[in-house]
Formats: C-alpha cells, sequence, structure tokens
C-alpha cells in the first residue's frame, strides 16, 4: 500500500542523511517529491535518478531556506513545475556548537537563520498553495535538544525550541483549513555527521538510550511518512520523539 500516492512532496535539505532518508521513503511511497540543497549538484542528480526509479517525478533544487526570497522563489517553482505542494518537511539546519561564554554573536546569529527562519520562511510561502487546496502537512524537524536542551548547543537548542513554538501557533492558525503541522524531534540518530566520530563516544551514547542503539534515518522517515499521510489526519500541533526513550 502506498500511502502518498500522487501527492507532491518538498523535503528541505536532501542531499544527505534525515532528509535523504525522508525523499527515498516518500518517494517509495508514491509521492513526486521536490528537494533542496545547496551544494553538490552531482549528489541532487544521483539522488533525483535514485527516487525517479520508483516510478515517481523528482527534482532537485538548488535553494538556500534561508533566504526569504529564495525560498518564496523555490514554492513558486515547484507549484509550476509539480502543480500543487501536499506536504513539505522542513529539515535544513546546521550546528554551531561551543559553550556560551565562548560562542560568537555570528555563531548564534547564523544557527538560529537557518535552523528557525528557515522554516518561517518556507511555511509562510507554501501555505499559499495549501490554502487554496484546502489541506496540507507541514513537518518541521525540531530535536530532543530542543525539549530539554544541552550544554555546548545553547543556539541549537533555542533554534530547535523555536521550531516546536512556531509549529504549534501554526496548527492553530492553519487548522480550520485542513492544513496540519507538526514537529518531529529527534533524538541520536546515526548518519554520516555521527559517523565522524570516534566508536567510543557513540558507544557512550548508546548506552545512554533505554533502546541501547542509536536511531536510524529509515526510523525518522517512518514518521514524517505516517504524518504525511492521511492516516493522521486527526493529528496536529504536536512534538513526536523519534530518541529511543532519551527524553522518558
Amino acid at each position: 500500500m502506498k500511502l502518498l500516492e500522487n501527492k507532491v512532496a518538498l523535503v528541505t535539505g536532501a542531499s544527505r542523511g534525515i532528509g535523504k532518508g525522508i525523499a527515498q521513503k516518500f518517494a517509495e511511497h508514491g509521492a513526486n517529491v521536490a528537494f533542496t540543497y545547496l551544494s553538490s549538484d552531482e549528489k541532487a542528480k544521483e539522488l533525483e535518478k535514485e527516487l525517479s526509479a520508483f516510478g515517481i517525478k523528482a527534482k532537485g533544487y538548488k535553494s538556500d531556506a534561508s533566504d526569504f526570497k529564495a525560498a518564496d522563489d523555490l514554492i513558486t517553482a515547484i507549484v509550476a513545475e509539480f502543480g500543487t505542494i501536499d506536504v513539505v518537511v522542513n529539515n535544513a539546519g546546521i550546528t554551531k556548537d561551543g559553550l556560551l561564554m565562548r560562542m560568537t554573536e555570528e555563531n548564534f546569529d547564523e544557527v538560529i537563520k537557518v535552523n528557525l527562519k528557515s522554516i518561517f520562511n518556507i511555511t509562510k510561502a507554501v501555505q499559499r498553495p495549501m490554502l487554496k487546496a484546502r489541506k496540507g502537512s507541514i513537518i518541521n524537524m525540531s530535536s530532543v535538544v530542543g525539549v530539554k536542551g544541552n550544554a555546548g548547543q545553547s543556539n541549537y537548542a533555542a533554534s530547535k525550541a523555536g521550531i516546536i513554538g512556531f509549529s504549534k501557533s501554526v496548527a492553530l492558525e492553519l487548522g480550520s483549513r485542513n492544513i496540519r503541522c507538526n514537529s518531529i524531534a529527534p533524538g541520536f540518530i546515526e548518519t554520516e555527521m555521527t559517523g565522524a566520530l570516534d566508536e567510543k563516544t557513540i558507544q557512550s551514547w548508546r548506552d545512554g538510550i533505554p533502546l541501547k542503539r542509536g536511531g536510524t534515518t529509515e526510523d525518522v522517515a517512518n514518521l514524517a511518512l505516517f504524518l504525511a499521510s492521511d492516516m493522521s489526519a486527526y493529528i496536529t500541533g504536536q512534538t513526536i520523539s523519534v530518541c529511543g526513550g532519551m527524553l522518558t
């Protein structure tokens, strides 16, 4: 059963990791997928080919979601190409970690801009086609750090906590038009980024998780699929954690 048959989905920051996993899962379930990336045209073409193998339409857009005009132009281009947008996953994000006493203003501002303002930019633009269609699912990528905080990540935690409050507010504003907005709060997910850590550090993370393992991109993608599909038609304004019990 394909849960997103003929739907159009946008996934930002899909060139690797969680975003790529979500794009693959959506394509597998019949969605036509638009995705954004920032750097590698070659990787984007490879992903287009990989997604298209599922028999759907896929197209990558080189676009910076943290730029208001670029985000607006992106949504206009996708609607022109695909006809509408049924689902958006705001996944683009960065980290610039450091203790507060050493954190620069630039590092704080950049994380807020990329992680939080990008979601404002995309959501503000995508509400137009969703309001016209009187339906849609907006999925914003938060983090367990946005729920409980983390030393050395005050900028990241602030951005991810802001996403939760933003999502709840959007859910209240757009619910009467059948547009849902939810957040996903991943825990320790093993991706290319965590692969740069030494094994001892990774194992210490695993040991502190009740399920005794790191999460996979598919664990997050499965939840995104549920929130994107009609199976979650009565769920909005929620933050759901994929953390193996870290927040328990």
